[in-house]
């Protein structure tokens, strides 16, 4: 039965609470462990850095070829015993870089730059591990998001493929008469190694937000600046391939006049191989001279990307494209310094990872220009 209301009391007085703000059909499906899948890419990203590193510094020191097999699971263990180490050096004696350059060298040199190059499968198989184990989990309990499993599976396919190019890359300096693997597939190597660090920091990007916010900030894209943005990532990736070939036939230890080479604006002898098609690719002078034009080409896009980001009315798109001239600025420095000094490895690693951090800040510009996050009237 009704209860009487006071006549003093006011119409409206008993409230109930708002329901809150409901979520769209973007977000009423399964939603997955973005945050747990991002921060499984992201120690991933950290652990192919480091990869990058490493082999940079195996090829620095001229390691690279002190395994001569590939053994994907047996050869995770070093040798443990006087025997096999002896073993090993045996077969290293058996290829043309210890006869032709390293005959007479001791064990104990051996053993320096077998250290390097076991370092750097160990890591690839670390890489390789983590990757498989985080998919998995993450399968098996049903945390991957929709729309996802396709692109962290060929985050996978990518790295096995790496796994054959590398032995790919060895396999061509063990006969014949190279002191070093090939040029053209250490450039091969080291450039999907950049594709894969590419996409993994752009799918670190997107999952850092809802999947309504990326849909959301897509129809404010700036598209003159994504374009550019997606010029400057492939022109880097251009001068990124170009420097593994001076990496591969060591033209950054000649030449070590700036900005002349060899005291003109030409290397000498820039066309001396035949065919002729071969200088672009093995004539250290003309490698170099092709990487040096190369890099100021980018510097120069770099500027007019940037001059045209100042008319973006977005703060954060604007920072993007400020970090990215900086850092080509300081690349190009560094790319000086270390031809003047004749490529040490303590200056060269530096001007690598130098390329991973332009790499990565072109790619986070180009991100925030295809997706630019809301701002206040006052910016």
């Amino acid at each position: 039965m009704a209860q009487k209301r006071s006549i003093f009391e006011e119409v409206g007085t008993q409230k109930t609470a708002a329901p809150g703000p409901q979520g769209g059909m973007i977000d009423a499906g399964r939603r997955g462990a973005r945050t747990g899948i991002r921060i499984w890419l992201l120690v991933l990203f950290a652990l192919v850095v480091a990869m990058i590193a490493v082999g940079g510094l195996t090829r620095l020191t001229d390691s690279g070829l002190s395994i001569t097999e590939w053994k994907p699971v047996t050869g995770a263990l070093p040798p443990m015993d006087a025997a096999t180490w002896e073993a090993e050096f045996e077969k290293y004696r058996a290829i043309p870089e210890y006869q032709l350059q390293n005959a007479g060298m001791s064990l104990a040199e051996f053993k320096a730059i077998y250290w390097w190059e076991w370092g750097h499968r160990q890591l690839g198989r670390v890489v390789g591990l983590v990757w498989a184990l985080g998919f998995a989990g993450f399968l098996v309990t049903r945390k991957i998001p929709p729309g996802w499993t396709g692109r962290l599976l060929w985050i996978g396919a990518l790295g096995g493929a790496q796994g054959a190019i590398g032995w790919w890359m060895v396999s061509s300096g063990l006969e014949g008469d190279r002191l070093d693997v090939a040029s053209y597939r250490l450039a091969t190597h080291l450039g999907l190694a950049f594709v894969i660090l590419g996409f993994i920091a752009w799918y670190v990007f997107q999952l850092g937000l809802p999947e309504r916010e990326v849909l959301q900030r897509r129809r404010g894209r700036e598209r003159k600046l994504w374009g550019m943005g997606t010029g400057l990532l492939h022109f880097t990736f251009l001068q990124i391939l170009i420097g593994a070939l001076v990496a591969g036939i060591d033209a950054g230890r000649n030449y070590v006049d700036w900005p002349l080479m060899g005291g003109g604006f030409f290397p000498p002898f820039p066309f001396e191989l035949d065919p002729v098609w071969r200088n672009f690719f093995e004539n250290d002078g003309l490698v170099q001279f092709i990487h040096r034009m190369t890099g100021y080409l980018l510097m120069l896009f770099g500027i007019g990307a940037w001059i045209v980001s100042r008319k973006s009315g977005n703060k954060a798109v604007r920072f993007g494209f400020n970090a990215v001239l900086a850092m080509l600025l300081i690349q190009m420095v560094l790319g000086i310094v270390t031809v003047m000094h004749g490529s040490p490895w303590q200056i060269a690693i530096v001007h690598q990872l130098g390329a991973v951090a332009t790499w990565v800040l072109i790619l986070r510009a180009r991100f925030t220009a295809g997706y630019p996050p809301a701002q206040s009237v006052r910016g």
